[in-house]
């Protein structure tokens, strides 16, 4: 018996696993100047070059003084000059004096606090000070970083603040994972491709489009192909060809039960087809295997579904196989404004977004539509309730909530 006849769901955390172990770890690497690294994969950990700060410097605009120079009576001392960020470091405070210095500028030498100028009564040659706390308002040298401690592991997805890190050591380059070759594939009859007028019993291609869109924003290279006709053979020449050009092929309908889903077969004549059905809703028709020696995943051709399937389970199997260190998504437990009162057996991912009671709470709402062909409920959302398998909920139960911003970021 194939697996295609199989009738047992296998779960979601079984068919990531399976997807890891089928997809090709990347090695190869390549040298990228910082300003285009955004969303790569850091290939190397990478150590601090320099302290940071480098210097003490001023957390604020104020005055620099020696503390015990404040000793009452004296609550006022004379100015002695001025120091901006950019200035040497070198400058001394001399006795018994202060300085006006900005925030950034170098502390110097000799001084061990600095006085806010709201906290002062300013003239041209004397500053009276009301207040004034030992070591206060001084960022110290190596204070966030000091030179040669880790500062990013090798996996780390260079987000824009690991940038601004990088950055901040000098970096003008960085050795990352070359990104996967990641190409789509839409299958069927009925599409229509954008900008041209639909014809009786067609539809537009949807899923190029917002795959497309997703892994993009992941950082892979993504080829879009000529959808595919309800033909064995054409499913065959196309996944052929294609399989020679990208490191993974991802198509989109095909996989179900219907006779003109021709896809799974073109697939097992090429290569392996090793699962096709999960305990997930929307999208229990999702397969994957090879294609020659290409990996293969087949999302459902229901755009909600394809969307879902292919954030919860391809994306973090893809960002594995790319190098990423940490592929998971995160899960928060918020109250229910709603009740889901009839459980299912598949784990169920429901279009939601956060909104805050009269308490000032937060607490997630669900749209009213949750079908699998729908995407105007995942624009009206910022996240999916996970729904674990036989479970009920009554308004006000913690449930799971996984924020789009984490899943496409």
């Amino acid at each position: 018996m194939s697996v295609c006849d199989q009738g047992a769901l296998h779960s979601i955390e079984q068919a990531i696993s399976a997807l890891k172990s089928t997809l090709k770890r990347q090695t190869a690497t390549q040298s990228l100047a910082l300003s285009a690294a955004h969303q790569h994969i850091l290939a190397r950990s990478v150590y601090a070059q320099v302290d940071v700060p480098q210097w003490d410097n001023s957390a604020m605009d104020g005055y620099a003084l020696r503390a015990n120079d404040l000793q009452p009576p004296v609550n006022s001392l004379p100015l002695a000059g001025r120091i901006a960020a950019g200035d040497k470091p070198e400058q001394s405070l001399p006795a018994g004096q202060c300085m006006h210095i900005l925030t950034g500028a170098p502390v110097p030498l000799g001084a061990d606090t600095v006085v806010a100028q709201e906290n002062c009564n300013i003239s041209p040659k004397q500053i009276q000070f009301n207040s004034c706390k030992a070591g206060s308002n001084i960022r110290r040298r190596g204070e966030e970083i000091e030179q040669g401690q880790l500062l990013l592991e090798a996996g780390t997805r260079l987000r824009a603040q690991e940038i601004g890190l990088l950055a901040s050591q000098g970096f003008a380059e960085v050795e990352v994972y070359t990104p996967l070759r990641i190409g789509l594939i839409s299958s069927g009859n009925e599409l229509c491709e954008l900008g041209q007028p639909l014809k009786p019993g067609q539809i537009y291609d949807i899923n190029s489009h917002s795959l497309s869109a997703l892994f993009t924003g992941l950082g892979f290279t993504v080829t879009h192909y000529p959808k595919m006709p309800d033909d064995l053979q054409h499913n065959i020449d196309s996944l052929a060809q294609a399989s020679r050009e990208q490191d993974v092929l991802i198509s989109s309908g095909g996989v179900s039960v219907g006779e003109e889903d021709h896809l799974k077969n073109a697939v097992s004549a090429l290569g392996q087809l090793n699962l096709w059905r999960v305990a997930i809703q929307p999208g229990k028709p999702l397969a994957f295997g090879s294609v020659s020696d290409t990996p293969w995943i087949g999302l459902p051709g229901n755009p909600a579904a394809a969307l879902i399937t292919a954030l919860i389970i391809a994306r973090p199997a893809l960002l594995h196989a790319q190098g990423a260190s940490n592929c998971d998504h995160q899960t928060l437990h918020i109250p229910a404004a709603f009740d889901w009162e009839k459980p299912r057996a598949r784990q169920q991912y429901l279009h939601a977004r956060l909104a805050l009671q009269d308490n000032g709470q937060l607490h997630v709402e669900i749209h009213p539509k949750q079908s699998s062909a729908m995407l105007s409920a995942a624009s009206w959302a910022d996240g999916l309730v996970e729904i674990k398998p036989q479970e009920t909920v009554e308004k006000d139960d913690l449930v799971g909530f996984v924020g789009y911003a984490g899943l496409l970021g």
